[in-house]
């Protein structure tokens, strides 16, 4: 897609942390909402968020990541329905809901990304006719660096995923990390995260399920790309 505006999306607690990609131009903003982040035209976005969810949270594409990230399967979250935002605002009783169910709790760092979550699911639905697709950036930095990574909150790895974007062509990368963020509430991690993300938009290199995916209950795609 050279010359054309790719984007990639990474939320954080105040909104979205969000990277373009057109030609050899590289810019990162922080919209607060999703409808912002995606205002001005684009050929295709990606968001590191599930699009499309199962009643019982079960996805292919989520038990397929972790296994290409083994032996860190932990860092693809798991366990996403609409029903647990929408039906509810406490996550204990969410989870004896699940479990009356017979389905699997949800873990609280899934449950705080439900707003997140519910935000992207209601925008995707409603504007079907733009390419928006899920992306994972640890899968993006497993295919940048050809091995697993060590954790994102470790200096070694922070400092690895910035030379792997360097090298994917964001000379700022060190600079949006190191001052462009300050002020606006996003970590560091999530401005890496949202550039991985972008790559995933723009390269399309794979995706978990390949191939045609399966589809939920809206038709949303559930797919992972990278």
């Amino acid at each position: 897609m050279s010359g054309q505006r790719i984007v990639g999306l990474d939320g954080f607690s105040r909104g979205w942390v969000a990277v373009s990609i057109e030609g050899d131009r590289r810019d990162v903003a922080f919209p607060a909402d999703i409808s912002a982040a995606l205002a001005a035209p684009f050929a295709r976005a990606a968001v590191d968020i599930p699009i499309g969810m199962t009643d019982d949270g079960e996805r292919d594409c989520d038990h397929l990541a972790r296994d290409k990230l083994a032996p860190h399967r932990s860092r693809v979250f798991t366990g996403a329905r609409r029903w647990l935002w929408e039906q509810f605002d406490d996550p204990d009783l969410a989870n004896i809901e699940a479990l009356k169910r017979g389905e699997t709790r949800v873990s609280r760092q899934l449950w705080h990304l439900g707003r997140k979550i519910m935000e992207v699911d209601r925008f995707v639905r409603s504007h079907r006719h733009l390419d928006i697709r899920e992306a994972h950036p640890e899968l993006v930095f497993l295919r940048l660096h050809g091995a697993p990574l060590p954790s994102k909150h470790t200096e070694q790895g922070a400092l690895l995923r910035r030379e792997l974007l360097l090298r994917a062509g964001f000379a700022a990368i060190d600079e949006w990390v190191d001052k462009t963020r300050i002020g606006t509430g996003a970590k560091a991690d999530d401005v890496l995260d949202a550039a991985a993300v972008a790559l995933a938009a723009r390269d399309c290199a794979g995706s978990v399920p390949v191939g045609e995916p399966p589809r939920d209950a809206h038709g949303l795609a559930m797919q992972i790309w990278f």
